[in-house]
């Protein structure tokens, strides 16, 4: 068993014949302890913003080609978008096309599957039409939906960004499209532009 802990890097063998941790175990807990200051960080922030917006808020990461909810905040009010921590959702669709944004380009390139699942009517599946889209949000710092993901929802979402510029989770916020004008859209904008300044801030970035 040390063998193939060896072999893939998880422990190395020292020249008096003990055993330590290896490179890709260093990496694997290093990752880990990242993501759960990640969460440890934003919670407060995501109930902060959730309070101001009276809104559902999320932190989402990138996970095996896909966003995943790490960590969340629901309001005190009947009819709220409801948020899973776990729930996965494609990188391509709605305000979380924003990590995509992010991402290096030949990175993104190769995230962009070749064929572009349709959640809704309005959901981009033209590949040409979603990278010019891509480009868009990248410049201006942020993503809006519309009903890409749900015809009855309305998505903010600003990438948290690393000290070198490369994305590493976004914040939030998911309304009902019914209530959300476009002041409140640029009233969630400000918001969680200011809590991913906060996140990275906490993160030592």
């Amino acid at each position: 068993m040390l063998r193939t802990l060896e072999r893939r890097g998880l422990v190395r063998k020292s020249d008096e014949g003990t055993y330590r941790l290896g490179t890709t175990a260093i990496v694997i807990g290093t990752a880990a302890s990242t993501q759960v200051d990640l969460v440890r960080i934003a919670n407060p922030i995501l109930e902060e913003v959730g309070q101001k917006a009276n809104e559902t808020t999320q932190l989402r990461i990138i996970d095996n080609g896909e966003s995943l909810c790490i960590a969340k905040f629901e309001p005190m009010r009947d009819l709220r978008v409801q948020a899973m921590i776990g729930r996965r959702r494609p990188l391509s669709a709605g305000s979380y096309k924003v990590l995509l944004a992010f991402l290096h380009p030949q990175v993104q390139t190769q995230m962009i599957p070749e064929v572009l699942p349709r959640l809704t009517k309005r959901t981009i599946t033209d590949r040409a039409k979603l990278i010019a889209e891509l480009d868009k949000i990248r410049n201006q710092g942020f993503c809006v939906s519309y009903g890409e993901v749900s015809e009855q929802l309305v998505s903010v979402s600003v990438p948290v960004l690393a000290f070198d510029g490369s994305v590493i989770a976004a914040v939030n916020v998911g309304a009902p499209a019914f209530r959300t004008q476009r002041s409140d859209v640029d009233r969630f904008i400000l918001l969680l532009k200011d809590a991913a300044r906060k996140i990275s801030a906490g993160l030592g970035w």
